[in-house]
């Protein structure tokens, strides 16, 4: 079974805790991953970009020029896309659907993956009675200085926690998530990940 170290509030080492095998011993897959992180990216995309076509555009429908005898193209429009203020052609209409989706069991494995990934290179552990923290930064900084790499850090929590929030919304660097709403993209970029002891039940109860 793997295990990682276990920490109290004061940042102190208090043994170590095992962890489920199947989520933090799992075959890392390396192309799955990147597709995760891909389709996770892709779904927070939103469509922003919207330029006018040459049916939007408020210029005058009458004819440019006579049709012969100008020595030039014929043009019915100064909103034609060739010619300046004119509309644009194939531009983004602002309704685009960037929206991808993944198999569950993909979902799994690539989450999976990227924990076992963030365990073999020692960024996992786990600290107890986190719940009980004061809704400080000053008591949150403290923990991260002593547990966290290159102060950055994603601490993932077992329920929606106030206090927990509240000691952490204004350190730079720090992320909260919630064990059921872990993703690959999460796990990958959050630098240490730090679990709350009751988060890995949490974990087990929904992928196992």
């Amino acid at each position: 079974m793997p295990k990682v170290d276990l920490y109290t509030l004061s940042g102190t080492k208090s043994g170590q805790m095992e962890l489920p095998k199947e989520i933090f011993a799992a075959k890392i897959n390396e192309p799955l991953m990147a597709q995760a992180v891909r389709v996770y990216l892709s779904n927070q995309r939103k469509a922003q970009a919207k330029v006018k076509s040459r049916g939007e555009i408020a210029k005058t429908s009458a004819k440019w020029f006579r049709q012969k005898g100008t020595g030039r193209a014929r043009h019915g429009a100064r909103s034609a896309p060739i010619f300046v203020g004119g509309g644009v052609a194939h531009g983004p209409t602002g309704e685009q659907n960037y929206q991808l989706k993944m198999p569950k069991k993909m979902k799994k494995q690539a989450l999976f993956s990227a924990l076992t990934s963030k365990f073999k290179t020692n960024e996992v552990l786990v600290i107890k009675d986190l719940a009980k923290i004061e809704p400080k930064t000053k008591k949150m900084k403290t923990i991260l200085e002593k547990l966290a790499k290159d102060n950055k850090a994603t601490i993932i929590l077992s329920e929606k926690l106030e206090n927990v929030a509240r000691a952490a919304r204004n350190l730079k660097g720090l992320n909260l998530s919630q064990a059921n709403q872990l993703n690959p993209y999460e796990v990958l970029n959050g630098g240490q990940l730090i679990f709350m002891k009751e988060a890995v039940e949490k974990l087990k109860e929904k992928w196992i």
